[in-house]
């Protein structure tokens, strides 16, 4: 989370100053501040990058993400309502922010500490039972699927394709910069758990649409 943009994933150091102990107070004295008017922003440790920089293209892109998960939360609330699933969706939301956090925070130690917050093994290993636990309510795959189906579905496919984008740039940072581990499955399983979920909500919505090779040949 660097500094320049409002507190968004990425956006933590210039205006929006973290002490972290046992929960994050995150104090916004002001939205525009003009400290990166000469293309720099902060990283958690105060220390000032371009904004073309791997790191913060990466934590750009997990914004992204975690805003298309946004809209894709809101079309499953305009259906269902607030379910079991977009809470779970918006702990994955607040994870993305952790992953954002982490991401801005310089260094090589990926323990995490009263003063950085670093994603864990354990937010890995739930999204991988979150996984496991829609994969076993679905048939096995017998064609790639088409990105869409239902509303709800076609949003989470958008969410998933730009998760991997950011999985991407990710990787692309860590050949610059240290880049914690789990950072980087997080993201990885991320997509894996878009998709189980996209095919999961078409499946009470009349299926997926299946590729069909060289249909209009």
């Amino acid at each position: 989370m660097a500094g320049d943009h409002n507190c968004a994933p990425g956006h933590i150091g210039g205006r929006c100053r973290i002490a972290i102990s046992l929960a994050i107070v995150v104090k916004l004295n002001k939205i525009y501040t003009r400290t990166g008017d000469d293309g720099t922003t902060s990283l958690v440790d105060g220390s000032r990058v371009s904004k073309t920089a791997s790191r913060l293209h990466a934590i750009g892109e997990i914004d992204e993400t975690n805003s298309a998960l946004g809209v894709a939360i809101q079309s499953l609330v305009a259906e269902e309502g607030e379910t079991l699933l977009v809470r779970e969706l918006r702990r994955i939301q607040n994870d993305l922010f952790d992953l954002g956090a982490d991401v801005a925070t310089p260094g090589e130690s990926f323990e995490p500490s009263a003063m950085e917050l670093r994603i864990v093994a354990s937010q890995v290993e739930w999204l991988e039972a979150a996984i496991d636990n829609a994969n076993a309510q679905l048939p096995p795959l017998t064609s790639f699927i088409l990105p869409g189906g239902s509303w709800p579905a076609a949003q989470m496919h958008m969410a998933r394709a730009i998760s991997r984008r950011a999985e991407r740039a990710l990787v692309a940072a860590s050949l610059d910069v240290a880049i914690n581990p789990q950072a980087l499955h997080y993201l990885n399983r991320l997509s894996d758990y878009l998709f189980t979920l996209s095919r999961l909500i078409n499946a009470t919505r009349g299926g997926d649409i299946l590729w069909i090779p060289g249909a209009s040949r």
